[in-house]
């Protein structure tokens, strides 16, 4: 299992997705959302298909938050440019975690591993 951190405090579970097909699923199919979800590498996101809407943080190559927004259902969001990594959650996770621009997100996998 693998831990979202932001400034040593922990905001919820994380799954990754780093295949092309885990990317592509994402959360589709789902009926909801228990823990956040990394998508590696992604510039924009959509929500065609989804059954609920979704916080959508676009990332740097350092997880550093550019750019965030709520997602309502059947939306495509635009691609940002500079973004390396997309990260979803329920909406109203953000606000929430206190998420704000510039954060920097780590993912720790395991006591003393971090992967960033």
């Amino acid at each position: 299992m693998a831990w979202l951190v932001c400034d040593d405090r922990v905001l919820a579970t994380v799954e990754i997705a780093t295949g092309w097909r885990e990317r592509t699923v994402g959360l589709l199919g789902r009926d909801e959302i228990s823990r956040a979800l990394l998508l590696r590498p992604a510039l924009s996101v959509h929500t065609l298909g989804m059954r609920f809407p979704i916080d959508v943080a676009h990332l740097d190559r350092d997880l550093v938050v550019l750019k965030t927004a709520t997602m309502a259902r059947h939306r495509v969001g635009l691609p940002v440019w500079r973004a390396r990594a997309v990260l979803e959650a329920e909406a109203g996770s953000f606000a929430r975690w206190g998420l704000m621009l510039g954060d920097r997100l780590e993912v720790r996998q395991t006591a003393g591993e971090v992967r960033g």
